[in-house]
């Protein structure tokens, strides 16, 4: 999807647009006054103080109405320079526009535009005329903190699009839309994969029993792959104490993203926001000779960040997730070998997760910011022509990224394409000189001389959390057998003659294995048939008269209208063939 604040002209549109709606909204309510009405991504939204009024969803008619109005009169929009003095007294009756005058900076150049009877303060730019924005769309509305300030009064914000064209418009419309139906909050509650509860926390997701299976079957699959390539795992606590994180390094970068720490005893411990400082120590633990490395530890771990509450979303952002993280120490001669072996594994697993839109980005620090990243610029330079001379030589296509590296290394990150919507970070693989430098690392190499490892922190899925976000949406929650949470649904036609048959080879699966819910209700077989399509469960079983003489199973897969009739057995081994494949 197009990101309108990054397209220069749809910016320009969509902000003039945003002046559109607020003159129409000035038209209808006469006592209204105005925020702020950036462009975002998405489009545009204006905050305004309708006093005693209250939208509904008829009133965006109105509105619309009104801004096709205004925008056939198509009046030129004008720009205008103000001093301080008159910008405080064209707008002395709107406390809104005053607290923006009084808190601008002494020397800024302060403008308003005027299209016709309304004028409003704005830096612009704009386009010419209202008659330009004439293909737009009021999205919704919501209610908004004034300042984003929970103490604030709450001002109303009306979401909305505009763009050049009906065609462009529409095309947007339609993605939105399928995003709609995407939406892995919507599925997952349809579906009883994860819930939130405010007696929780806001960013605190609790994973159902639908979405503990998904999860687990995910745990397996990724487990699996990293035992085969030697990984091997444990379990970390999920605090540390502030020192260990003075140590690392993350509480002079990192401390604005961590929960606040807290004292027990004599100590004082932080909820973890990632695993290296625990791994590190796990290395640490015993002497390690050349012949040792590489050491691949790995952990299913959970970590706590802190995440405004106004950008928590489902299982996509979240305070509290589950990484697939791993940190291999390597010695310098190992990192090209290794990192190529995490660069497989990534594409494999893209591979069995039928990902195909993605490109790597080569994530480097910003050398102005030296608050964000640890100040060696020795290190630095060694690190990045490190990471570019391995990607070189793998061939991999990059293109490189400033300020987008981790406080202590650059990185390799994954950049995916879903269906709908922006691109998005699933995997990444960072190259560390200083965390082994900073915990005191060392390996004995062929000399006999104590040398400092590197360390590769890498993480396939990310999170589970988040991967599971994108699954839901790139399948929208029709999922693969393996994966899905019931694999098999059994509906008897007639309870009174089927229900035993039915009982007895519900039992016989799940012997076997097989996730599988059978039907009971007393509702007709054309009902539950339609219900069983609605769960999206990938196969329905049907036993009526002749399965049961003939001890056999008919079963249709989602999506088909087909049905066939096999064996008990033939049917076990289809079943167990394609969970095993993970096709």
């Amino acid at each position: 999807m197009i990101n309108i604040r990054e397209d220069e002209k749809l910016s320009v549109l969509n902000h003039s647009c945003a002046h559109l709606l607020a003159q129409a909204v000035k038209h209808l309510y006469p006592e209204a006054k105005f925020w702020v009405g950036p462009v975002i991504s998405e489009g545009f939204y204006y905050d305004m103080d309708l006093g005693d009024v209250t939208l509904k969803e008829e009133d965006l008619q109105k509105i619309e109405k009104e801004m096709k109005k205004i925008s056939k009169d198509g009046k030129r929009i004008v720009r205008h320079e103000l001093s301080r003095e008159e910008a405080l007294e064209k707008f002395h009756d709107d406390p809104y526009k005053i607290d923006l005058i009084e808190n601008m900076p002494e020397d800024e150049v302060i403008s308003c535009y005027t299209q016709g009877d309304f004028t409003d303060l704005c830096r612009g730019p704009h386009v010419e005329t209202v008659k330009e924005c004439k293909y737009f769309k009021l999205l919704k509305f919501s209610g908004s903190y004034y300042k984003g300030d929970a103490n604030n009064k709450v001002l109303q914000r009306i979401y909305g699009v505009c763009f050049p064209s009906q065609e462009e418009l529409d095309a947007y419309l339609n993605e939105l839309e399928e995003m709609k139906q995407r939406d892995h909050r919507k599925i997952g509650k349809e579906q009883e994969i994860f819930m939130n509860h405010e007696l929780v926390g806001a960013g605190m997701p609790l994973w159902l029993p639908n979405g503990a299976l998904i999860r687990h079957q995910l745990e397996n699959y990724i487990y699996e792959k990293e035992e085969k390539m030697g990984y091997q795992h444990v379990y970390t606590p999920c605090v540390g104490t502030v020192d260990l994180y003075k140590t690392s390094g993350h509480w002079d970068h990192y401390k604005e993203d961590m929960f606040p720490a807290m004292k027990v005893d004599d100590e004082e411990f932080v909820l973890r926001p990632m695993n290296c400082p625990h791994h590190m120590l796990v290395y640490k633990n015993k002497l390690h000779s050349y012949r040792d490395l590489p050491i691949r530890i790995g952990e299913f771990a959970t970590d706590f960040r802190y995440e405004a509450s106004g950008a928590v979303k489902g299982l996509e952002r979240v305070r509290c997730m589950c990484q697939n993280d791993a940190h291999l120490f390597v010695t310098p001669e190992q990192i090209g070998d290794e990192f190529k072996k995490v660069v497989d594994l990534i594409l494999s697993v893209y591979k069995d997760f039928g990902i195909k839109n993605y490109k790597f980005r080569l994530s480097l620090r910003d050398p102005e910011d030296k608050k964000k990243y640890f100040d060696d610029d020795e290190m630095w330079d060694k690190a990045e022509n490190k990471l570019r001379e391995v990607l070189n030589s793998l061939e991999i296509p990059y293109f490189e990224a400033i300020g987008e590296a981790a406080f202590y290394g650059p990185k390799l990150d994954v950049e995916v394409k879903p269906a709908v919507g922006p691109e998005v970070t699933l995997s990444t693989c960072q190259l560390d000189f200083l965390l082994p430098r900073r915990f005191d690392l060392s390996y004995i190499d062929s000399n006999g001389e104590k040398q400092v490892p590197v360390v590769i922190h890498r993480a396939i899925f990310g999170t589970f959390d988040r991967f599971t976000a994108f699954l839901i949406e790139e399948t929208k929650g029709i999922y693969p057998l393996w994966l899905a949470p019931i694999e098999v649904n059994i509906i008897p036609v007639n309870l009174e003659y089927h229900e035993e048959y039915t009982r007895s080879l519900e039992s016989w699966l799940r012997e076997e294995n097989i996730r599988v819910s059978a039907d009971y209700r007393n509702e007709k077989l054309s009902y539950k048939m339609r219900e069983s399509v609605v769960k999206k469960i990938p196969v329905t079983v049907i036993i009526g008269q002749k399965e049961v003489d003939s001890d056999t199973v008919s079963y249709r897969l989602f999506g088909s209208e087909e049905t066939t009739t096999v064996s008990k057995d033939e049917f076990l081994n289809y079943l167990k063939n394609r969970i095993e494949s993970r096709n």
